[in-house]
């Protein structure tokens, strides 16, 4: 009995080497799936503060100005705050608008000074942007003439990522559930091979907690390396990826693709755990009959 014991676990080791490889394929496939929509959100962040907003100023008494400057400055929704006088505002529409030289049409220069920043992700919307337009008015209304910001292009971006979002949303779901299905697939076809060693097992007094103890630890750690193959080889695409397009390494969040590591080890781990205790449950309560 023990010689078929002992047989029966060379036949399985091989089982578990297919499953290590097929489970850390399909965690791979997932983590891909979540760079790719952590590089889609970090890239909607990055147009949307991108967005120049202008406070165009009634006064030029630099004193007044420089307060405008430092309350804007304090706020949390502000980024590179900067005073833009008359010459730098004709630089800038140069660039952005017209190339005509403004010496052969006019005699001075029509635009306003304006205190420049760009705004957080989280408030590049119009309701907050309206707040914001509010709350610089109340306080400065006889210094501030208007707070103008391309309304169109921001409201294009918001509805967009919306709708982008949620269409993606719908595909994580279903490639998450294809994840699980074929993780907890591959995990049974793997303890498929153990079927007569548990059973083995059980027909000679051996207790159902003794018998799934050591095969619910083999899963967490067939999970936690199937988990470090994914890891590591999403590591390298990353890099791969980072190396031939430099943006997506300026924008890489750390913290979050760290958490994105962390759950394909819990979703690893997890369901290995789950896939293989609920196997041993199953043919523990099997005929031997039935085994066949």
């Amino acid at each position: 009995m023990a010689q078929f014991g002992k047989a029966s676990m060379k036949r399985s080791k091989p089982s578990y080497i297919y499953s290590i490889v097929g489970v850390a394929l399909v965690l791979l496939i997932m983590g891909i799936l979540g760079w790719i929509f952590l590089n889609f959100s970090a890239v909607g962040n990055t147009f949307k503060e991108d967005i120049r907003i202008s406070a165009y100023l009634r006064t030029i008494n630099k004193d007044s100005v420089q307060q405008v400057q430092q309350y804007i400055s304090a706020q949390p929704y502000a980024k590179n705050v900067q005073y833009v006088n008359k010459d730098e505002a004709k630089n800038i529409w140069s660039r952005e608008g017209s190339s005509e030289d403004w010496a052969k049409i006019l005699d001075h220069n029509p635009l306003p000074e304006s205190i420049d920043f760009y705004a957080k992700s989280d408030y590049v919307n119009n309701d907050s942007l309206n707040k914001i337009q509010a709350d610089l008015m109340a306080r400065f209304g006889n210094h501030i003439d208007e707070l103008q910001y391309p309304r169109m292009l921001v409201n294009n971006l918001n509805e967009r990522a919306s709708k982008l979002g949620i269409i993606f949303v719908v595909v994580a779901v279903i490639l998450c559930a294809i994840v699980i299905v074929s993780i907890d697939n591959t995990i049974r076809l793997a303890m498929f091979s153990n079927r007569f060693l548990i059973k083995t097992m059980q027909m000679v007094g051996a207790t159902r907690g003794f018998i799934a103890r050591p095969m619910d630890l083999r899963a967490i750690l067939n999970g936690l390396i199937s988990s470090g193959i994914a890891i590591f080889l999403l590591f390298v695409l990353i890099k791969w990826a980072e190396g031939q397009f430099p943006q997506l390494a300026a924008i890489r969040d750390t913290k979050l693709t760290l958490i994105l590591f962390g759950g394909m080890i819990i979703i690893g781990v997890g369901i290995s755990l789950f896939s293989t205790h609920r196997s041993v449950i199953k043919y523990l309560k099997m005929s031997l009959d039935d085994l066949y």
